[in-house]
């Protein structure tokens, strides 16, 4: 139903206007993630850490801890060197924590090689996801732009269920946010 007020106004066309307005903007940030304590999906895919290939497969890493799997719109741009080289920098504090760390997107292996030495410092793996199925899985893909991940981060838990899930446009808060994850749950082993 429809207020009086409202319909009667002269400004009613503008106020729908500008609703209209706060719901597009706010649509991309209400995007769903995968709930706290479910189970993580599976992955497979082929990831490059230190400028050299080589497989990832999310199971075998939860076997040697926690895992941070974060989710990023593109390799070379403005914000997501940033998010990489911080990963990078925090990288130590991430293994006294046991955790691995590896980020993804849709860029293709080639790219996500060079990224790997480049943005990640060798410090950490980065996965191609070109068909976005990794990404779909864990809800991960920008409503907005398909094709391209948003910035998502997620803490697996080594019994497989997601412990933490952090999204946001701020690339340094993934970073931070993710490592308090797994300190708090290195606390609790």
């Amino acid at each position: 139903m429809r207020s009086p007020a409202l319909a009667l106004s002269p400004a009613a066309p503008r106020a729908r206007w500008l609703l209209a307005l706060c719901l597009a903007v706010a649509a991309p940030l209400a995007q769903a993630a995968l709930a706290v304590g479910q189970p993580a999906p599976p992955v497979r895919a082929e990831a490059a850490l230190a400028g050299k290939p080589q497989a990832f497969e999310l199971a075998a890493a939860l076997k040697r801890g926690p895992v941070v799997l974060y989710f990023f719109p593109k390799a070379f741009t403005q914000g997501c060197t940033i998010e990489a080289n911080a990963f990078a920098e925090a990288s130590p504090q991430f293994t006294t924590a046991d955790a691995t760390v590896i980020g993804m997107s849709h860029d293709d292996i080639a790219t996500l090689t060079r990224f790997s030495s480049e943005a990640c410092r060798d410090r950490f793996a980065v996965a191609a996801d070109p068909q976005g199925r990794v990404i779909r899985a864990f809800d991960a893909e920008a409503a907005a732009r398909p094709g391209t991940a948003q910035r998502l981060s997620y803490v697996i838990g080594q019994d497989g269920r997601i412990a933490f899930v952090h999204s946001g446009a701020n690339p340094l808060e993934h970073v931070s946010e993710t490592l308090k994850a797994v300190q708090a749950l290195q606390a609790k082993r």
